[in-house]
């Protein structure tokens, strides 16, 4: 009698497995596809994720360059204000998009299904992007031309998938419809700031060529545990193949999110000032460098 039951506990534990492997497979092809079921509309959209932003003017009168930044797939953290504060350094006001608290992602651990890659990918996450680009026209104080996008980890594969998804006809999965044309769109990027991207194979990043005159810096981590600095560097060599003007270095030393100091109780990673405020630098230059370029008009 004992055996029998254990015989049927074991059986059904396996079927149990076999349905859960069953099911993250399927739902990792759906993303690897970039097939959203639900779908909102650039005001849907707009509206929830409004209630997340967070902005910032610089000091002085506007109006003023703007600067989106987006976070890892663990939500906002102290990063993205240092990052904040250094943009608007330069001069830009600063909106700092929440993918993950509006949609209650942030709560009991959650956003662990979105580093997972089962849970609102880049590409869908573009929509959300390209929704606070085209807000950013109607906010007072701001000048909707030349946004920076500073991306972290999911943030930076969030940027590239939207930089790739304006050459397409079709808005990112889960929109209904693009919130403005994507040219319209595409004329409002200014320069485009990648640390630690993901570049795997849920990534469709590089499938299509950068809008012009869109201009990338690339700053990975050499010792990087997270994502493949290998994948990375072949993503960027082939945008730059298809016209982006894209930056790469990589940083010594480092491993994933070297920017953050907040982190969740079982996280190997470690914060590095050093190498976080070396990243600041090189952003100040590539900023400086983006500043006094001639732009094209689109």
């Amino acid at each position: 009698m004992r055996q029998s039951l254990i015989k049927r506990w074991a059986v059904r534990t396996a079927l149990l497995l076999l349905v859960l492997v069953t099911v993250l497979v399927l739902n990792t092809a759906r993303n690897a596809m970039g097939w959203q079921p639900l779908v909102d509309t650039p005001q849907q959209r707009r509206a929830v994720l409004s209630s997340g932003w967070r902005i910032a003017q610089p000091p002085g009168p506007g109006p003023h360059r703007a600067a989106i930044l987006l976070s890892g797939c663990d939500g906002v953290h102290d990063n993205m204000e240092w990052w904040a504060a250094r943009l608007r350094a330069q001069g830009r006001a600063t909106l700092i998009l929440d993918s993950h608290g509006p949609r209650g992602i942030d709560r009991a651990q959650s956003w662990r299904a979105v580093c997972a890659g089962q849970l609102l990918t880049g590409s869908e996450r573009a929509g959300d992007l390209a929704t606070a680009l085209v807000a950013l026209r109607e906010m007072p104080g701001i000048d909707a031309h030349d946004v920076a996008i500073l991306g972290t980890s999911h943030g930076a594969w969030t940027a590239m998938e939207l930089m790739a998804a304006l050459a397409r006809p079709e808005p990112p999965p889960g929109l209904s419809a693009w919130p403005a044309p994507p040219a319209n769109i595409a004329a409002q990027v200014g320069p485009v700031i990648l640390l630690y991207p993901y570049c795997g194979l849920l990534s469709r990043a590089g499938g299509s060529a950068w809008p012009m005159p869109a201009r990338g810096l690339m700053l990975l981590a050499q010792n990087d545990s997270i994502t493949s600095p290998q994948d990375c560097r072949a993503m960027a060599q082939g945008l730059r193949d298809k016209g982006a003007a894209l930056r790469v270095l990589t940083l010594p030393g480092t491993d994933h999110g070297f920017d953050q100091q907040e982190r969740s109780a079982l996280s190997p990673l470690q914060f590095d000032a050093r190498s976080r405020d070396r990243a600041g630098m090189l952003v100040d230059d590539f900023l400086t460098g983006f500043a006094s370029a001639p732009r094209l008009g689109i």
